[in-house]
């Protein structure tokens, strides 16, 4: 694959930044992709390996030394159709997947992997400025009829999958623009949205009805996630219009931090914060949106999601941002023979954190305080591993200002009442019990009703929600028809 001795020859090409000067007085995306010299050279790094453990690092397996070799030759028509035939949206991928199949590389091993998300994402982008992105509508009609629930990057692509065999496929949504955390969720400075409506129009063009602010299921009492929703339709009516029923909602239930003090104003979920920034940046008008402006932020969570509320925090105009971890401080460098090809734990920074962030490690808060109801700071301490178990370390107590406080600490499972008003059986972590078996796969304990992403499976990535909307497609399509062509 590539040019044989390419991994000799040539080193690494990463991707560029625009500078941080430049990129926080705005909400746009600021990576430099390859130009095609760039994207050759780095394709000509894809040894002949004989076991290409890319593709299993992928999740939805895609085929990765073909695509680097016609890079390679310069074929970027044939480059697209390689990548899409396993992944609808390599725009989203390209853009914020954290790449495991870079780790899974073989030249990973002792060299620099092959940059292969930074090609995915030359391969997308091309393919769109030369209009090769085109609705795919099925020339015949089955007549049975599909409700997907929740349009993030697993209803996105179960929707599109069966309305290519003919489906007539309604995609709800409770917010008001499709695309779920995709698109109030990750900033726009990592992913810009106008990637999200294009796709929106591919899927209307080959069929697919969107319906957005629409709940399924019962308002849940209190909510801050889904009060977006104007109607309501319940999962009997669903039942009674449709063949079968896909969920594909989110895993939206936040983690909380219930010590002393946490009902002090200023201490918000990233979920409330994240999504607001999103809305203004598509021209919403918000009153009373949380902002960080001159504020002193702590965010606490160590991974992706504290990652955005950083740099979005940054762009507001922070004093400071500070993140918390607590676990202990990853190594550098993974232990590659030891790990590869999985997933290796090591420390990772990200653009944001180089855009100004103070990261503390081993940190735990044991209290918030605050002053006449708004929180002022939060009393902490040192922790470490001691038999297994997470404990305190005598003597490091601390106490540190913040005027804003944001949870980032991941997300639990999906909004109960989705599933209690459909009556779904749950896994032990609260999410919709249903197998990925290749018989049967994706159902659930109630007739007809499907379940997949993150509101099966949990808390994952995009790629995987991905996998599993295109999996699910199959299933839902095997259920209808008895047989189906699909891709599993």
């Amino acid at each position: 694959m590539g040019k044989v001795t390419g991994f000799m020859e040539f080193e690494r090409i990463e991707e560029g930044y625009k500078p941080v000067t430049e990129r926080l007085k705005n909400y746009k995306e600021f990576v430099i992709g390859l130009d095609d010299a760039q994207a050759n050279k780095q394709a000509a790094r894809c040894m002949d390996c004989g076991t290409p453990f890319c593709n299993n690092g992928c999740p939805v397996n895609n085929i990765i030394p073909d695509f680097n070799d016609l890079v390679f030759r310069k074929d970027w028509k044939a480059a697209i159709d390689t990548l899409h035939s396993t992944n609808n949206f390599p725009e989203f991928t390209g853009r914020i997947c954290p790449a495991p199949c870079e780790a899974a590389c073989t030249l990973n091993v002792n060299e620099e992997a092959v940059g292969i998300k930074s090609i995915e994402h030359a391969i997308i982008d091309r393919a769109w400025h030369e209009g090769w992105v085109k609705p795919q509508p099925s020339a015949v009609k089955t007549g049975k009829k599909v409700a997907v629930v929740g349009s993030g990057p697993a209803g996105m692509a179960a929707a599109q999958q069966l309305a290519r065999v003919g489906h007539d496929v309604t995609l709800f949504e409770k917010n008001d623009r499709i695309g779920g955390l995709l698109r109030y969720g990750i900033p726009d400075f990592k992913m810009e949205k106008t990637h999200i409506d294009r796709r929106a129009e591919q899927l209307v063009a080959e069929g697919v009805t969107i319906r957005t602010g629409v709940l399924v299921g019962d308002m849940p009492k209190g909510s801050k996630v889904t009060n977006w929703a104007k109607e309501t339709i319940s999962p009997e009516q669903l039942k009674k219009d449709f063949d079968a029923v896909l969920l594909t909602g989110g895993s939206e239930q936040s983690r909380d931090l219930p010590v002393p003090g946490r009902d002090l104003d200023g201490i918000h979920f990233a979920m409330e914060f994240l999504p607001q920034q999103n809305k203004v940046n598509a021209g919403d008008k918000l009153k009373n949106q949380l902002r960080a402006d001159g504020k002193h932020v702590i965010v606490i969570g160590g991974g992706d999601t504290g990652s955005d509320c950083v740099g979005t925090s940054n762009r507001h105009g922070a004093v400071s941002v500070t993140q918390f971890e607590v676990m202990p401080e990853p190594p550098a460098e993974e232990n590659r023979p030891m790990t590869w090809p999985y997933w290796p734990l090591k420390l990772r920074t990200s653009s944001s954190h180089e855009e100004g962030c103070e990261r503390v490690f081993s940190i735990s808060t044991k209290e918030f305080i605050g002053e006449k109801g708004k929180v002022t700071g939060l009393k902490t301490v040192q922790v470490e591993f001691k038999d297994g178990k997470l404990v305190d370390v005598p003597g490091t107590e601390k106490v540190l200002k913040a005027d804003l406080v944001l949870l980032a600490m991941g997300f639990v499972n999906p909004v109960a009442t989705v599933l209690e008003s459909f009556g779904i059986d749950k896994d032990a972590r609260g999410n919709a019990k249903a197998t990925t078996d290749f018989t049967g796969g994706y159902a659930t304990n109630v007739p007809k009703v499907f379940a997949a992403g993150d509101i099966r499976r949990g808390q994952s990535l995009v790629v995987w929600a991905i996998r599993e909307g295109r999996q699910a497609a199959r299933a839902v399509d095997e259920f209808l028809m008895g047989f189906s062509d699909l891709p599993r």
